[in-house]
């Protein structure tokens, strides 16, 4: 009885002293969309320098693209991707590609609104229209080339509205060209995993609770990635939105709330959750 008691007691100190051993979660926090508003580049800049965004994807043929150029070199510290983007899914902005890529641009010569077959959009997907595999590299490579042109410490990429799964033949294209420009940092080969709200989302308050809740579950030893779209309420952010996505101001100023939230800091930090940028998922 004695050594079987005592047999219990060292795998549970053997248990123990393994997760102890183990290092602690890894958080990137990603901030979406820069370039698609002035109210989004001020949010997006406040929230990794007074918050705990560690990331900020940029689309470069966005309409506040230079503006995004100009604060991004005020803060060289913050780390940047290339949000790759041939959509331009806002019904009051759109923005035009940097290539010739008829195969990707509407009547009026802007994006498609949408990547997918979308009923309040009929018609006006890149999947209901003859895209090419040479038009959406050709885009790619005008939007990283200008990228790095202009933000030389560029990290790597991202898909916004998840372009890069277009097809197999996209997916193996975009990541030929992170290669090749040297701004491959590839999450599943990280082994990252993605998170996002554990619960509801709509008001602020629900953010915070649901975001609190999913850094519980944040297992010790792995490297997460969240995401979402920092903004500022007010009357720019008011005018840009689309069918289906009416509160595009309200929402996207609670991902501000949220992301500089000293609540939602001390959270992070009671539960020893390490945040990191995408530059450091390969240190250890």
């Amino acid at each position: 009885m004695i050594k079987h008691r005592y047999s219990i007691v060292v795998l549970l100190l053997a248990g123990l002293f393994a997760s102890a051993q183990k290092p602690p979660p890894r958080l990137i926090v990603r901030g979406d969309d820069m370039g698609y508003s002035h109210s989004g580049n001020v949010a997006l800049i406040e929230c990794s320098k007074n918050g705990i965004q560690k990331s900020i994807e940029v689309i470069v043929p966005s309409p506040w693209f230079p503006e995004a150029v100009k604060m991004l070199r005020e803060n060289p510290s913050i780390d940047v991707g290339i949000h790759l983007a041939i959509t331009s899914e806002w019904d009051n902005i759109k923005w035009r590609p940097l290539s010739d890529c008829k195969s990707l641009t509407d009547s009026n010569g802007y994006f498609f609104p949408m990547i997918w077959k979308n009923p309040n959009y009929p018609g006006l997907s890149i999947t209901e229209n003859k895209w090419t595999l040479q038009d959406v590299e050709k885009e790619f490579r005008a939007q990283i080339e200008t990228g790095l042109k202009n933000i030389p410490r560029i990290s790597h990429v991202s898909a916004h509205m998840g372009c890069t799964e277009l097809s197999p033949e996209v997916r193996a294209m975009a990541r030929k060209l992170a290669k090749e420009y040297r701004i491959d940092i590839d999450l599943a080969e990280a082994g990252v995993r993605y998170v996002s709200y554990d619960g509801p989302k709509k008001t602020a308050g629900e953010k915070s609770a649901s975001f609190i809740k999913m850094l519980d579950k944040l297992e010790a030893g792995q490297t997460y990635l969240f995401l979402d779209h920092p903004g500022i309420d007010g009357p720019e952010l008011r005018a840009i939105h689309h069918i289906g996505y009416e509160n595009v101001a309200e929402d996207r100023q609670g991902v501000t709330d949220l992301f500089t939230n000293k609540d939602i800091m001390e959270a992070i930090k009671k539960r020893n959750i390490v945040l990191i940028s995408y530059r450091e998922i390969s240190a250890r």
